[in-house]
């Protein structure tokens, strides 16, 4: 494909659960990379674009439509970055280099047109989670990684699946206040990394926040998820808009 010139424009997305079971998902980010990411600059998906992720050895026509198609979206001129959600921690550099995407940290500073910004999936804010952050930590260690990235496919699919529904079983006996993000959380993590900016997916409450931080007016914009419709955050130098596209 021809690199196209691009406009100044930055797009933001996250929570899609991507599955073989919900073609009209898989239908509105494909029609997103085609008429609309085309002509950005920058496409950042701030984790959870599959429902569930087995490992990069696990192929489907799901998995491979999709990165043929961010491949398409890279080779045009749009750079393509990914970071880790809940659900697919344990994509890798094999499957990144399939979908031409780059690999960022969880927590990862960025410029937009001027204003920095910390991007991130969102999860490490719901501190009051505290089941869940005691799963993370685990999951996320380097000899739980090893030791499950090594055991065979079908067995990584029944512990996949197998921890979705208990996740599923859980968040139903759970307060909405606790699977929130921690407001003092916010400003912690926007304090530590000197910003005035945030934005996150992962709580699926697509909203524009205002708070204090570093002694100044601060910004946090949570991303919407793709449930019942596509959402995403446009970022041109002149401003910011959460945007939902009904499907078709």
């Amino acid at each position: 494909m021809t690199t196209t010139v691009k406009k100044q424009v930055t797009y933001f997305i996250a929570d899609l659960h991507l599955a073989q079971n919900r073609p009209d998902i898989t239908a509105c980010f494909l029609s997103f990379l085609e008429t609309d990411a085309i002509e950005a600059e920058k496409l950042y998906i701030l984790g959870d674009l599959f429902e569930l992720w087995f490992g990069d050895d696990f192929k489907s026509p799901l998995n491979d439509q999709v990165a043929s198609a961010l491949t398409q979206l890279a080779h045009s001129g749009t750079e393509v970055f990914f970071i880790h959600g809940n659900r697919d921690f344990v994509l890798g550099n094999d499957y990144a280099n399939r979908a031409a995407m780059t690999l960022l940290p969880e927590k990862t500073t960025v410029d937009l047109y001027g204003q920095k910004a910390l991007i991130m999936h969102g999860d490490t804010l719901c501190t009051r989670d505290v089941d869940y952050q005691k799963f993370r930590k685990k999951s996320r260690s380097w000899w739980w990684m090893g030791l499950v990235t090594n055991l065979p496919l079908w067995y990584r699919k029944r512990l996949a699946e197998g921890y979705r529904e208990k996740s599923k079983n859980a968040q139903q006996t759970k307060s909405l206040d606790i699977m929130d993000v921690t407001p003092s959380e916010v400003v912690t993590e926007l304090e530590a990394y000197h910003c005035q900016l945030m934005i996150h997916g992962h709580t699926h409450r697509p909203d524009v926040h205002h708070i204090e931080a570093n002694g100044k007016p601060a910004k946090r914009i949570v991303l919407g998820d793709w449930y019942e419709q596509g959402a995403w955050l446009k970022v041109t130098p002149e401003e910011m808009t959460l945007t939902n596209s009904p499907f078709v």
